[in-house]
């Protein structure tokens, strides 16, 4: 056992000392050591119910003889950050819960582990912190959140940034507001569309890193704590027969992965964050795979916020076994292990579909014969960027460009009635040196939606979109503003022309010739005054590498 070196010998008996300080007895001490990693937080419903789950957990690792050793890391909530200074530390975040997930564990020299997520940025975070501490272990989802239900119709915290934008337009009235507000978010769980969360907790179903019946249940279903309990069940059967995420992490479950991205119109921000996970695992996976791989996947889960349905909908009709199913049937699905010990194949040939349902197409009935994102390049992207395609029918735009340092100034601009039909709103350094940070824009894209703009603009940013933003949206851009990307000489009225069929993301504009726009004061000052903001802008690789802060390891060949 790893967990030998601090508690076997005569020289480890200060280490047991204290242990037995902490509640252990000795019998628990010889036991294998599991930590229980908890990203539970008053601050948001996606965590708020993540304490109750690991006490199930916890039983079940002592059910299948070992001793859970259980201790919290940190989350931010998007949905209450977006929009504000403080969405600056969302993706921070990420390299900040990997990171303090690979010092504990390796600090105690711990013998597996169970990691619950639940909002954004916990659940990437723990399958990067698996890969790079190849330890076993398996990640655990929370759940999404239940709907709400605003005037006989489902809604989701999408809903609410929407209106927003359509109370500033005069389209609803400030009652209308209050009365969605306060019935969007029912309970616990993650937000309930398929938008970052629950674009990640399929991903790592078939990465083979989380059960995948676990992932799909909603966070208040009275099933959830009897699969946290074989959670930790399981987590000992890994440890006992030393199965690490090196033998599941591969080439193929990464591909399986981004196909099922692709196939539910799932967030742009899974390509961030499954390179930044392949980067750990030392799997080759670059910004052009996903593009290949979308292209030959059809998007066939009718899925929220492009489509009409909600993440539990998806559970009840077959769940993420039924993307996988579809995905086999159409030769997408590549068979790899799991940490259930089934195979990515064993778990699509094992769903049950419900009869005469609407949730998922069938393949000859896809919803769009490509998946949910492309990648461009061009003159405004020389690194390339992510374009999502999932809720819009627009493969071509040509316009004039909308420039501003910032997410906030656009913000207003749009409230103000300021952005046009056929306009490219351009949102420059908000990348992840720029921002600093990489902040999402969720504020910015649903109030166009909610002005009537959602079919008549395109936007486009260095920065990142959130899950839940549809319509003709391109981010990622690469190499940011704040680094001298093209994004930092555009102006107002150059003309923009994006190309999805052409793969392309150009400007008319003669840009070589124009000096570099200077970052905005804030972003200057953020960069400058040091602490966690500094470091990551110090350290932290292009959108186009995942916006990592960690060094290259071995690239393994399968």
């Amino acid at each position: 056992m790893n967990s030998d070196r601090i508690k076997k010998g005569r020289s480890r008996a200060p280490a047991r000392a204290m242990l037995r300080g902490a509640g252990l007895p000795l019998a628990a001490i010889g036991r294998p050591l599991v930590a229980v990693v908890n990203t539970w937080a008053e601050v948001t419903p996606c965590n708020v119910h993540l304490r109750e789950l690991a006490r199930a957990v916890k039983e079940g690792i002592v059910d299948a003889g070992g001793t859970p050793i259980e201790f919290n890391t940190i989350v931010v909530s998007d949905g209450i950050a977006m929009g504000t200074p403080g969405m600056r530390a969302s993706l921070v975040s990420r390299e900040v819960i990997a990171d303090s997930i690979e010092l504990v564990v390796d600090g105690h020299s711990l013998d597996g582990l169970v990691v619950l997520a639940g909002c954004d940025k916990t659940l990437p975070a723990a399958a990067m912190a698996l890969a790079r501490l190849d330890v076993p272990g398996l990640v655990l989802y929370g759940g999404s959140i239940r709907p709400g239900r605003y005037r006989g119709r489902d809604v989701t915290i999408q809903d609410v940034f929407e209106a927003v934008g359509a109370t500033a337009a005069g389209h609803i009235e400030e009652r209308d507001l209050d009365e969605l507000e306060s019935a969007a978010c029912p309970g616990a769980g993650a937000c309930g569309g398929q938008f970052t969360a629950n674009t990640m907790a399929m991903a790592l179903s078939l990465l083979g890193l989380s059960p995948m019946l676990a992932s799909d249940v909603p966070a208040t279903d009275p099933r959830k704590p009897e699969l946290a309990r074989a959670a930790g069940q399981r987590v000992m059967a890994l440890v006992g027969d030393a199965v690490r995420p090196s033998t599941i992490l591969s080439r193929a479950s990464f591909e399986s992965a981004v196909a099922g991205v692709a196939a539910s119109g799932g967030s742009t921000n899974a390509v961030l964050h499954l390179l930044a996970i392949a980067r750990e695992a030392g799997v080759p996976l670059t910004l052009d795979d996903f593009d290949a791989i979308a292209r030959r996947t059809p998007w066939l889960a009718d899925l929220k916020p492009g489509g009409r349905f909600t993440a539990p909908d998806l559970e009840a009709v077959g769940g993420t076994r039924l993307v996988a199913s579809r995905l086999l049937e159409a030769g997408l699905l590549r068979d790899a292990p799991t940490v259930t010990g089934e195979s990515l194949f064993d778990h699509a040939r094992a769903v049950s579909e419900s009869p005469a349902q609407e949730v998922v197409r069938p393949l000859d009935r896809p919803l769009s014969t490509t998946g949910g994102l492309a990648v461009l390049r061009g003159s405004l992207a020389p690194e390339g960027c992510v374009v999502k395609l999932s809720g819009h029918e627009r493969v071509h735009h040509r316009g004039p460009a909308r420039v501003f340092d910032g997410e906030q100034p656009a913000f207003d601009a749009i409230t103000r009635g300021e952005i046009r039909p056929g306009d490219v709103v351009v949102i420059r350094f908000e990348g992840p040196v720029g921002g600093p940070g990489m902040p999402e824009m969720l504020a910015v894209t649903a109030a166009l939606v909610g002005a009537g703009l959602g079919d008549s603009v395109a936007l486009i940013t260095d920065g990142r979109f959130s899950g839940a933003t549809h319509g003709l949206v391109v981010g990622h851009v690469a190499p940011e503003a704040a680094l001298g990307g093209p994004l930092a000489r555009l102006e107002d009225g150059d003309v923009i022309v994006i190309d999805v069929e052409a793969r392309r993301i150009d400007t008319e504009a003669r840009l070589d010739a124009r000096p570099l726009t200077p970052a905005p004061t804030p972003t200057r000052q953020a960069r400058a005054r040091g602490g966690a903001l500094a470091k990551y802008a110090r350290l932290v690789s292009s959108a186009s590498e995942g916006a990592v802060t960690t060094f290259d390891h071995p690239t393994r060949t399968s």
